[in-house]
C-alpha cells in the first residue's frame, strides 16, 4: 500500500486526495478465529480501513512479562487487515479508555501508590516506556513504507477529557518517533471547548469525537485546526450499556444520516464500532461521577453494525447504503450471517462451597487492617476478609468503604450486602459475649476507565470500623478464580441456595462441530461463567444483558464443562443455550 499523507485539506495517497473511511475493531475483544469474519464483512459494508486500540492490560498482565500470542497477536492482526487490502489505524494508547478495565491500564500500576496516571510522573512514564519498547516495534514494521498498512497512529486518547499536560502529549509522541513510527499522529478528543484546548498541541493533527451534529463539531474544531484535513476518529453511531441501565439502540436510519452528514462536510471517519464484540471474563471497565459507580456489562455489543456474533445488522446495510452513496462501495463476496445453536439445558448437579474452602484454594495474609486487591498482588476477581470481634458489644452499624460488592456474614450466616453505591450503612449488629466471626466477600465489578476517579484500587479501601471502632487483625483470602482446579466439588441430594456464595458445576456433550451459543441463567442473580475453564461473563439479574455470548472456539466436539459462581441466589440449578443473544 502507499504512504498516507497529509496535505492542505485532504489526506493524500499517491498524489491523489483520498478519504478515510475506518470501521473499529478491537483485535482483544474477538475470538482469533473470527478476525477474517468479521473483517471482511467490515471490507465488505464499504470500509477502506479498520482502527483498533491496543489494550496494554492484555499484553502485560504481570508487570515486565509481555504476551502477544494467540488472540493478542497485534502483529498477526494488522497483517491480515493489510492482506484483505484495507488501511490500518492504530491507537496504543497508553489509556484507551474503551470501556475496557481501567481504560486499558495494568491493574498493577496501582501497586505503586506515590504515582500520578497521564501525566509526566517519573514512575508511570518508566512504565509506559517500557510497554512502548515491546510494542511500538511491532507497528513500526507494519507502516505503508515497510510494505505494510498501518497509515495512523493516535496519542494517547482523549486527553482533553482527563488533563491538560501538553509536555506530557509530547513526550508520548516523541516515545513514538523514536521508535520508528512516521506516519501520520493524530490525537482525539470530544468536540467542546476544555476538551479540544486540553488534549491537542499545535505540531499534531486534531480529530474529534462525536455521535451527531457533525458541522458544528467541525466548527469548533475549526477554531484549533485551522488547515488540514476534517476527521471524527470516533462516530458514535451505537452506545455501550451499564448494568441497572436499560439497553441502548440507535434507529438505523438515524445512525446513517449524521454519517450521510460527516460525508457531505468533507470528512474522513472511523466509525466506533463497526464491530463491538465483548468484554470477555472480567474485563469490563465502569464509569464513576461524584454520585455513582456504573460497572459495564460483559457484552460490547455497542449496537453495532456487525453485533456481537457477527450478524449484519439492519444499520449494516443503511450505512452500507451511504458508504455506496459516497462511491465507497463493498462486495458481498464471502460474507454470510452466523450460524448459531440452541443446545439442551444443563444440570449443575455438584456444588462447591466458598466459605467452607476458602483455606484449601487461598493462603491467607494476615495483616492489621484489611489489605485491597492490589496489595494482595491481585488484578481481578474476589477477595475475602476474616476476622474475630470480641464481646459483647452492643448493636452498631458496620462501616466501611468497599470497591465493590462485599456479602457480609456473621459465624458463616449471610447477614446482608453492602454497594458502594450506598449512602449510608446497611448492615448493623450486635456482638455477643462469645464473640463472633466476621467475614467479607468483595468482588471487584470493573475498574473505572473514565474520568478523574480512574485510580480505583478494589476490595476493602480504608479500614472497617463496627461503630466508632476499628476492627483489627484480618485474614485476606486472594481470590483472582483464574484457576477453579482446587475445588473439590460435591453432588448433594438437592442443589439449593444456602445464602452462601457457590459453585455449581455441570457438562454437556456436543456431538457435532460446535456452533455460537448464548448461556442464559433465568433463575440465577448474580455471579460469573466459566467454561471449559475459560471466564466466560458475568452475570446479573437486573439486567440489561440477559445472557452471555459464547463462541464455538470456546467449546469441543465431546464433553464440556460449565462452572456457575453464585453470589446472591438461584431458583433451581437449569442452565439454558440458546441460538439468539437477549442483550436487553
Amino acid at each position: 500500500m502507499k504512504k498516507v499523507i497529509i496535505q492542505d485539506n485532504d489526506f493524500y495517497c499517491d498524489g491523489k486526495p483520498i478519504r478515510i473511511v475506518a470501521g473499529a475493531m478491537h483485535y482483544f475483544r474477538v475470538p482469533r478465529e473470527y478476525w477474517r469474519d468479521r473483517l471482511e464483512k467490515i471490507k465488505a459494508c464499504g470500509f477502506n480501513a479498520v482502527e483498533t486500540y491496543v489494550a496494554w492490560n492484555m499484553h502485560e498482565k504481570q508487570e515486565g512479562v509481555f504476551d502477544f500470542s494467540g488472540m493478542l497477536d497485534l502483529g498477526a492482526y494488522l497483517d491480515l487487515i493489510n492482506e484483505m487490502g484495507m488501511y490500518a489505524i492504530v491507537r496504543p494508547g497508553p489509556y484507551i479508555c474503551s470501556e475496557w478495565e481501567f481504560g486499558g491500564f495494568p491493574w498493577w500500576l496501582l501497586k505503586y501508590s506515590g504515582m500520578s496516571l497521564r501525566c509526566m510522573d517519573q514512575t508511570y512514564l518508566e512504565k509506559v516506556d517500557r510497554f512502548y519498547d515491546a510494542l511500538i516495534p511491532i507497528i513500526a514494521v507494519r507502516q505503508t513504507e515497510c510494505g505494510g498498512n498501518v497509515i495512523m497512529v493516535q496519542v494517547e486518547n482523549e486527553y482533553g477529557s482527563f488533563g491538560n499536560d501538553s509536555v506530557y502529549i509530547r513526550y508520548l509522541a516523541d516515545g513514538l518517533r523514536n521508535r520508528g513510527i512516521s506516519c501520520i499522529l493524530f490525537t482525539s478528543d470530544g468536540d467542546c471547548n476544555f476538551m479540544l484546548s486540553g488534549g491537542t498541541v499545535p505540531e499534531i493533527h486534531k480529530a474529534c469525537n462525536f455521535g451527531s451534529n457533525a458541522s458544528r463539531a467541525f466548527k469548533n474544531l475549526r477554531k484549533f485546526q485551522k488547515t488540514g484535513p476534517l476527521m471524527c476518529a470516533e462516530y458514535w453511531n451505537g452506545w455501550f450499556d451499564h448494568w441497572t441501565e436499560k439497553h441502548h439502540s440507535r434507529n438505523p436510519d438515524d445512525a446513517a444520516s449524521c454519517l450521510n452528514d460527516i460525508f457531505n462536510c468533507g470528512a474522513s471517519v472511523s466509525v466506533y464500532m463497526a464491530h463491538g464484540g465483548t468484554n470477555f471474563g472480567f474485563m469490563n471497565g465502569a464509569n464513576c461521577t461524584d454520585e455513582e459507580y456504573q460497572p459495564t456489562v460483559s457484552s460490547y455489543d455497542d449496537d453495532a453494525p456487525v453485533n456481537e456474533y457477527g450478524k449484519m445488522t439492519e444499520k449494516y446495510y443503511r450505512i452500507k447504503e451511504v458508504l455506496a452513496s459516497h462511491g465507497f462501495t463493498g462486495s458481498n463476496e464471502n460474507v454470510s450471517q452466523p450460524v448459531t445453536r440452541a443446545y439442551p439445558d444443563v444440570t449443575l448437579s455438584e456444588t462447591a462451597d466458598l466459605l467452607d474452602q476458602l483455606k484449601d484454594i487461598s493462603t491467607p495474609v494476615d495483616n492489621a487492617v484489611p489489605l485491597t486487591m492490589e496489595k494482595l498482588d491481585q488484578g481481578y476477581g474476589y477477595v475475602a476478609y476474616t476476622t474475630f470481634i470480641k464481646g459483647p458489644k452492643e448493636k452498631a452499624a458496620l462501616n466501611m468503604t468497599v470497591h465493590d460488592r462485599a456479602y457480609v456474614f456473621l459465624d458463616g450466616e449471610f447477614e446482608g450486602i453492602v454497594y458502594r453505591n450506598d449512602k449510608k450503612p446497611k448492615i448493623s449488629f450486635a456482638v455477643p459475649d462469645s464473640g463472633i466471626e466476621l467475614t467479607i466477600l468483595v468482588e471487584n465489578m470493573g475498574r473505572v476507565n473514565y474520568g478523574p476517579y480512574l485510580w480505583d484500587e478494589k476490595g476493602i479501601v480504608g479500614g472497617v470500623r463496627h461503630g466508632q471502632q476499628f476492627i483489627y487483625h484480618w485474614k485476606n483470602y486472594s481470590l483472582p478464580m483464574t484457576d477453579l482446579s482446587k475445588l473439590a466439588f460435591t453432588v448433594p441430594k438437592k442443589v439449593k441456595f444456602e445464602k452462601r456464595p457457590v459453585f455449581l458445576r455441570g457438562t454437556f456433550t456436543i456431538s457435532e462441530e460446535p456452533q455460537d451459543t448464548f448461556v442464559f441463567l433465568k433463575d440465577f442473580k448474580k455471579g460469573v461463567i466459566w467454561v471449559n475453564g475459560i471466564c466466560l461473563s458475568r452475570y446479573w439479574s437486573v439486567g440489561p444483558q440477559k445472557t452471555a455470548y459464547l463462541p464455538a472456539p470456546f467449546l469441543k466436539q465431546g464433553e464440556n464443562e460449565i462452572i456457575v459462581f453464585e453470589t446472591e441466589g438461584f431458583k433451581n440449578n437449569t442452565v439454558s443455550f440458546r441460538d439468539t443473544p437477549d442483550i436487553g
